[in-house]
């Protein structure tokens, strides 16, 4: 029998010494559980009762409850060390912390995308925010950052390392100056454009570069003027990455672009002052540079689609569909119908609906 195109094979049967070794560790798996919920449970927040916790979640790192076990233990040993103000202390707090990250980095390595470790991660980093000096807390999560981009050269579109890495830039921002701040934010946008660089295809780099640009512009307080160039620049990046139309993240972050002429949407975007005549001027250069495109990639699906979409686009600047641009959009509706037959009856529809000129 086959599923999916791969062929089934019948398990291999355990010998009787296998079959018990299996039941031997099952057997060990949960006395270990019952000892450390017994301890637990009686407020033993002892060395032992840490070491114990950590063999069990090293066995099954799934086990959610066992991570609150962890923290019971932890915030014992925190307040053990005493308050936090106390240079001695801090160093104790700090070394407890450290451990633990520590503890984490060989999970993590054998379960990269087991929630919990991560969850627990954070809160290990919160509470090196909460219970130590600014500089020492900068100082862990600085070196998660550097962890994190680690991490993403290992598997650059992994989106939850993105992700993670937004909210340890976010929480260095807040521990910094205004201007760390600012500074932090160019240079999370010079390192996305390197991901992209190094991969046109990730698309999580593309979309964190869309977050990065609104909130550099920003702090920048930038100008009209500044805020063209970004436009202009973002234009020719995505052309030239653009020389493979077949790359679906691309038109993503094209479509994304888009938005700046919609007027519906504009006031929230990188450029929300252009002037109506100064919107179409754009659209239609885009449409005639989509066009190019074409040459050599008539089978690309998203080519026609971007240019339906900027056409559409063009109609609701202009306060109207001409009927030259509905003739075009018609028989881009009438090669995608050819090319993608799977959405045949979505782009019939679109074409009932679309507007008379």
């Amino acid at each position: 029998m086959a599923s999916h195109g791969v062929r089934r094979f019948k398990p291999v049967e355990k010998t009787p010494e296998e079959r018990q070794q299996e039941l031997q560790k099952i057997d060990g798996y949960k006395s270990l559980e019952r000892l450390v919920s017994d301890k637990v449970a009686q407020q033993e927040y002892t060395v032992d009762t840490l070491k114990e916790i950590s063999d069990l979640l090293s066995r099954n790192p799934e086990y959610y409850t066992v991570w609150n076990y962890r923290r019971q233990v932890l915030r014992h040993q925190f307040s053990d060390a005493g308050d936090s103000a106390d240079e001695e202390s801090s160093k104790k707090v700090a070394e407890l912390i450290k451990n633990d990250l520590i503890f984490l980095m060989p999970l993590l390595r054998s379960f990269p995308k087991c929630y919990w470790i991560w969850n627990y991660r954070l809160w290990l980093l919160d509470e090196a925010r909460r219970l130590l000096p600014l500089a020492m807390s900068r100082q862990f999560w600085q070196e998660e950052l550097v962890l994190v981009g680690k991490m993403l050269t290992l598997d650059s579109r992994n989106f939850h390392g993105w992700g993670y890495r937004r909210l340890v830039v976010e929480t260095l921002k807040q521990l910094g100056t205004p201007a760390e701040s600012a500074n932090m934010t160019q240079k999370e946008f010079e390192y996305a454009k390197k991901m992209i660089g190094a991969n046109l295809s990730n698309f999580s780099a593309w979309h964190y570069r869309t977050k990065l640009i609104q909130r550099l512009l920003e702090e920048q307080t930038a100008s009209d003027e500044e805020r063209r160039k970004m436009l202009d620049d973002e234009l020719v990046l995505i052309h030239q990455a653009l020389i493979d139309p077949y790359d679906q993240s691309l038109w993503f972050y094209h479509q994304n672009l888009m938005c700046v002429f919609d007027p519906a949407v504009a006031s929230r975007t990188m450029a929300p002052n252009l002037s109506t005549s100064e919107r179409l001027r754009y659209l239609r250069n885009e449409i005639e540079a989509i066009q190019d495109m074409l040459d050599g990639a008539e089978d690309c699906k998203y080519i026609y689609q971007a240019l339906i979409e900027c056409t559409l686009l063009v109609s609701k600047v202009a306060g109207q569909l001409s009927r030259e641009d509905r003739e075009q959009i018609l028989s881009w509706l009438s090669e995608l119908k050819q090319l993608d037959p799977l959405r045949k009856q979505r782009w019939l529809d679109f074409e009932k609906a679309l507007p008379s000129a």
